[in-house]
């Protein structure tokens, strides 16, 4: 820990507070991929572990998947010396990464952003609330998307939200129950409602609330987890192992409740909302005094204290200067430029990662647009890091 603790120390000092990351590249092994990350089209297909589907950005976590290398899903630090996961560099100094004050109430980043790319649409599907999971020792996963305008939408980009209000209101959830004993189809979407897809927009979701995201590329934003239920068998001519539905439930509870310890976990009220659109839907929010003749930052991932997000447009041949209230990490969507004086260039696996450390993260920064077209960085920030974030007025009186 000694070591890992001086070679975190070192990187800091090298890049001045900002360390520069390996992409992290995981795959999933229930849907082909939508081969838009940016990979050669052979490195997709990995075999009996699925297909590259997805790229977490300045992850911690690792993916739980059934057939998985030990380091899926952790981003590495790049630099000399031994190989370092951002992971084991958090660890090791947590103080130096997140700050002083902020380690001493916070375990981790405690978020997870990733890229979610796929040829067909997500299965209907949950994230545990923690009360689900505190039994098996995991972590919930209230998650946001953002859909990056620029590239292809897919073939189906809406995603299903919830169910129709009136099965909540009526409390009908047993309807569910059929589709997922006999386990042979799609059509329990029958029962959810589509929200179509907009670029430069996005969606707010707790944990418990049913989906099935479209396949518009997805930047999403999230608690520190992978943990679900899949209550979809069968996806076009794809047939999902019921494994899928049973991840996260603990075993006293499938032997108990059976398929139904999965319909107690749906948070129903959101679910079932009639204003979901109204209290979930997410479009770019100017940041208070983020105008600068530079350029513009705005929220993007809002509506909860547990992670928060914005998007920096710096204008060609502009400067931006930079200034947040704790460590962050950020992602290069488009443009070329500098960071600080770190080179950064979207489309370009090796230059469009860093994290920011708190240190470093709340003076200002100088963010210069070196390219002919806007540059175009998303900032991910952890739980509690901005507790100004905005929040969503709640719209209607609904109630289950």
């Amino acid at each position: 820990m000694a070591a890992t603790r001086a070679q975190v120390e070192n990187a800091l000092a090298a890049g001045n507070g900002i360390l520069t990351l390996e992409p992290a590249w995981v795959a999933r092994d229930f849907l082909p991929a939508g081969r838009r990350l940016g990979l050669p089209e052979k490195a997709y297909n990995v075999g009996e572990r699925g297909w590259i589907s997805e790229r977490w950005l300045a992850s911690t976590t690792k993916a739980d998947n059934k057939i998985s290398p030990p380091d899926e899903g952790l981003s590495y630090v790049a630099g000399k010396g031994p190989r370092m996961t951002l992971r084991d560099a958090v660890e090791a100094a947590p103080d130096l990464v997140m700050g002083e004050a902020y380690a001493k109430t916070h375990k981790g980043l405690g978020r997870l952003a990733k890229i979610f790319d796929y040829a067909a649409r997500l299965p209907y599907h949950i994230h545990q609330r923690q009360k689900d999971l505190d039994k098996l020792g995991r972590t919930s996963k209230e998650e946001a998307y953002y859909f990056p305008d620029g590239v292809d939408m897919g073939p189906h980009p809406e995603t299903f939200f919830g169910v129709h209000p009136s099965i909540v209101e009526r409390r009908q959830f047993d309807l569910l129950l059929p589709y997922l004993v006999e386990w042979k189809d799609d059509q329990i979407l029958r029962f959810a409602r589509a929200y179509l897809q907009v670029a430069d927009e996005g969606f707010h979701l707790p944990a418990g609330g049913l989906h099935a995201p479209g396949t518009a590329l997805t930047i999403e934003l999230q608690e520190d987890s992978d943990v679900f239920a899949m209550l979809q068998a069968r996806i076009g001519d794809v047939s999902l192992s019921k494994d899928l539905f049973w991840k996260d439930v603990h075993p006293d509870d499938r032997k108990k409740l059976g398929e139904r310890a999965v319909l107690d976990q749906i948070d129903w009220e959101v679910s079932g909302d009639p204003f979901f659109y109204e209290n979930r839907h997410t479009s770019p929010q100017p940041v208070a005094n983020g105008s600068q003749p530079g350029g513009d930052e705005y929220w993007i991932y809002y509506n909860t204290q547990k992670f928060s997000g914005k998007k920096l447009v710096v204008k060609p041949g502009g400067t931006y200067t930079s200034k947040d209230k704790g460590v962050y990490s950020i992602f290069a969507w488009r443009g070329s430029g500098t960071v600080d004086g770190h080179e950064v260039a979207g489309k370009n696996h090796r230059r469009d990662e860093l994290l920011v450390s708190h240190a470093r993260a709340t003076v200002p920064i100088t963010v210069k647009n070196t390219g002919r077209d806007e540059l175009l960085l998303l900032k991910f920030f952890g739980p509690d890091v901005n507790i100004d974030v905005p929040t969503i007025p709640h719209y209607g009186t609904w109630r289950p």
